[in-house]
């Protein structure tokens, strides 16, 4: 995400705020014509599509806008981007213990319960416990346990702390 002169790349950053929007979005069970009449000012459902996709800036009033549509604060939405545009992890990668996934008590893990426990039985003697998973398998992931993606992603981050 960062370029070698140290460079953010902005391109990415828009993805993620986009990505991060959406599924709020979603997890309201709204649509962008339903986000779009609890806006203050009305925008296209095209311009914010484009916001959501992340092939357009959004400017800060108007992400503010947005966020207090959605009753989230807009920094918290800009920490999760931080969180996930800066991590430690690679690039749209997760660092998961399959340890802490196998014995994990929440229910709504549980396919991934039963794959962590799997994985866990076929390592090989001496072989790290940890995996590094990107974001198209953490998407499928997210599908299987019917997990909006940044949800799936929180969870998962937090079981590994």
């Amino acid at each position: 995400m960062h370029t070698a002169t140290g460079q953010i790349d902005t391109a990415a950053y828009q993805r993620v705020l986009g990505d991060e929007i959406r599924s709020l979005r979603k997890q309201r069970g709204w649509t962008r014509k339903e986000l779009n009449k609890r806006l203050q000012t009305e925008i296209s459902l095209q311009t914010l599509a484009t916001y959501e996709l992340g092939t357009r800036q959004c400017s800060v009033v108007r992400l503010v806008e947005i966020c207090h549509a959605l009753d989230v604060p807009a920094h918290e939405v800009l920490a999760r981007v931080h969180e996930r545009f800066f991590g430690d992890a690679p690039a749209g990668h997760l660092t998961l213990s399959l340890a802490a996934v196998a014995v994990s008590e929440n229910p709504r893990l549980l396919p991934l319960k039963r794959w962590a426990a799997g994985r866990l039985h076929a390592l090989a003697p001496g072989a790290s416990p940890e995996i590094h998973l990107d974001l198209p398998a953490l998407e499928n992931m997210a599908q299987l346990c019917q997990l909006p993606t940044v949800e799936l992603i929180r969870t998962l981050r937090a079981l590994s702390r």
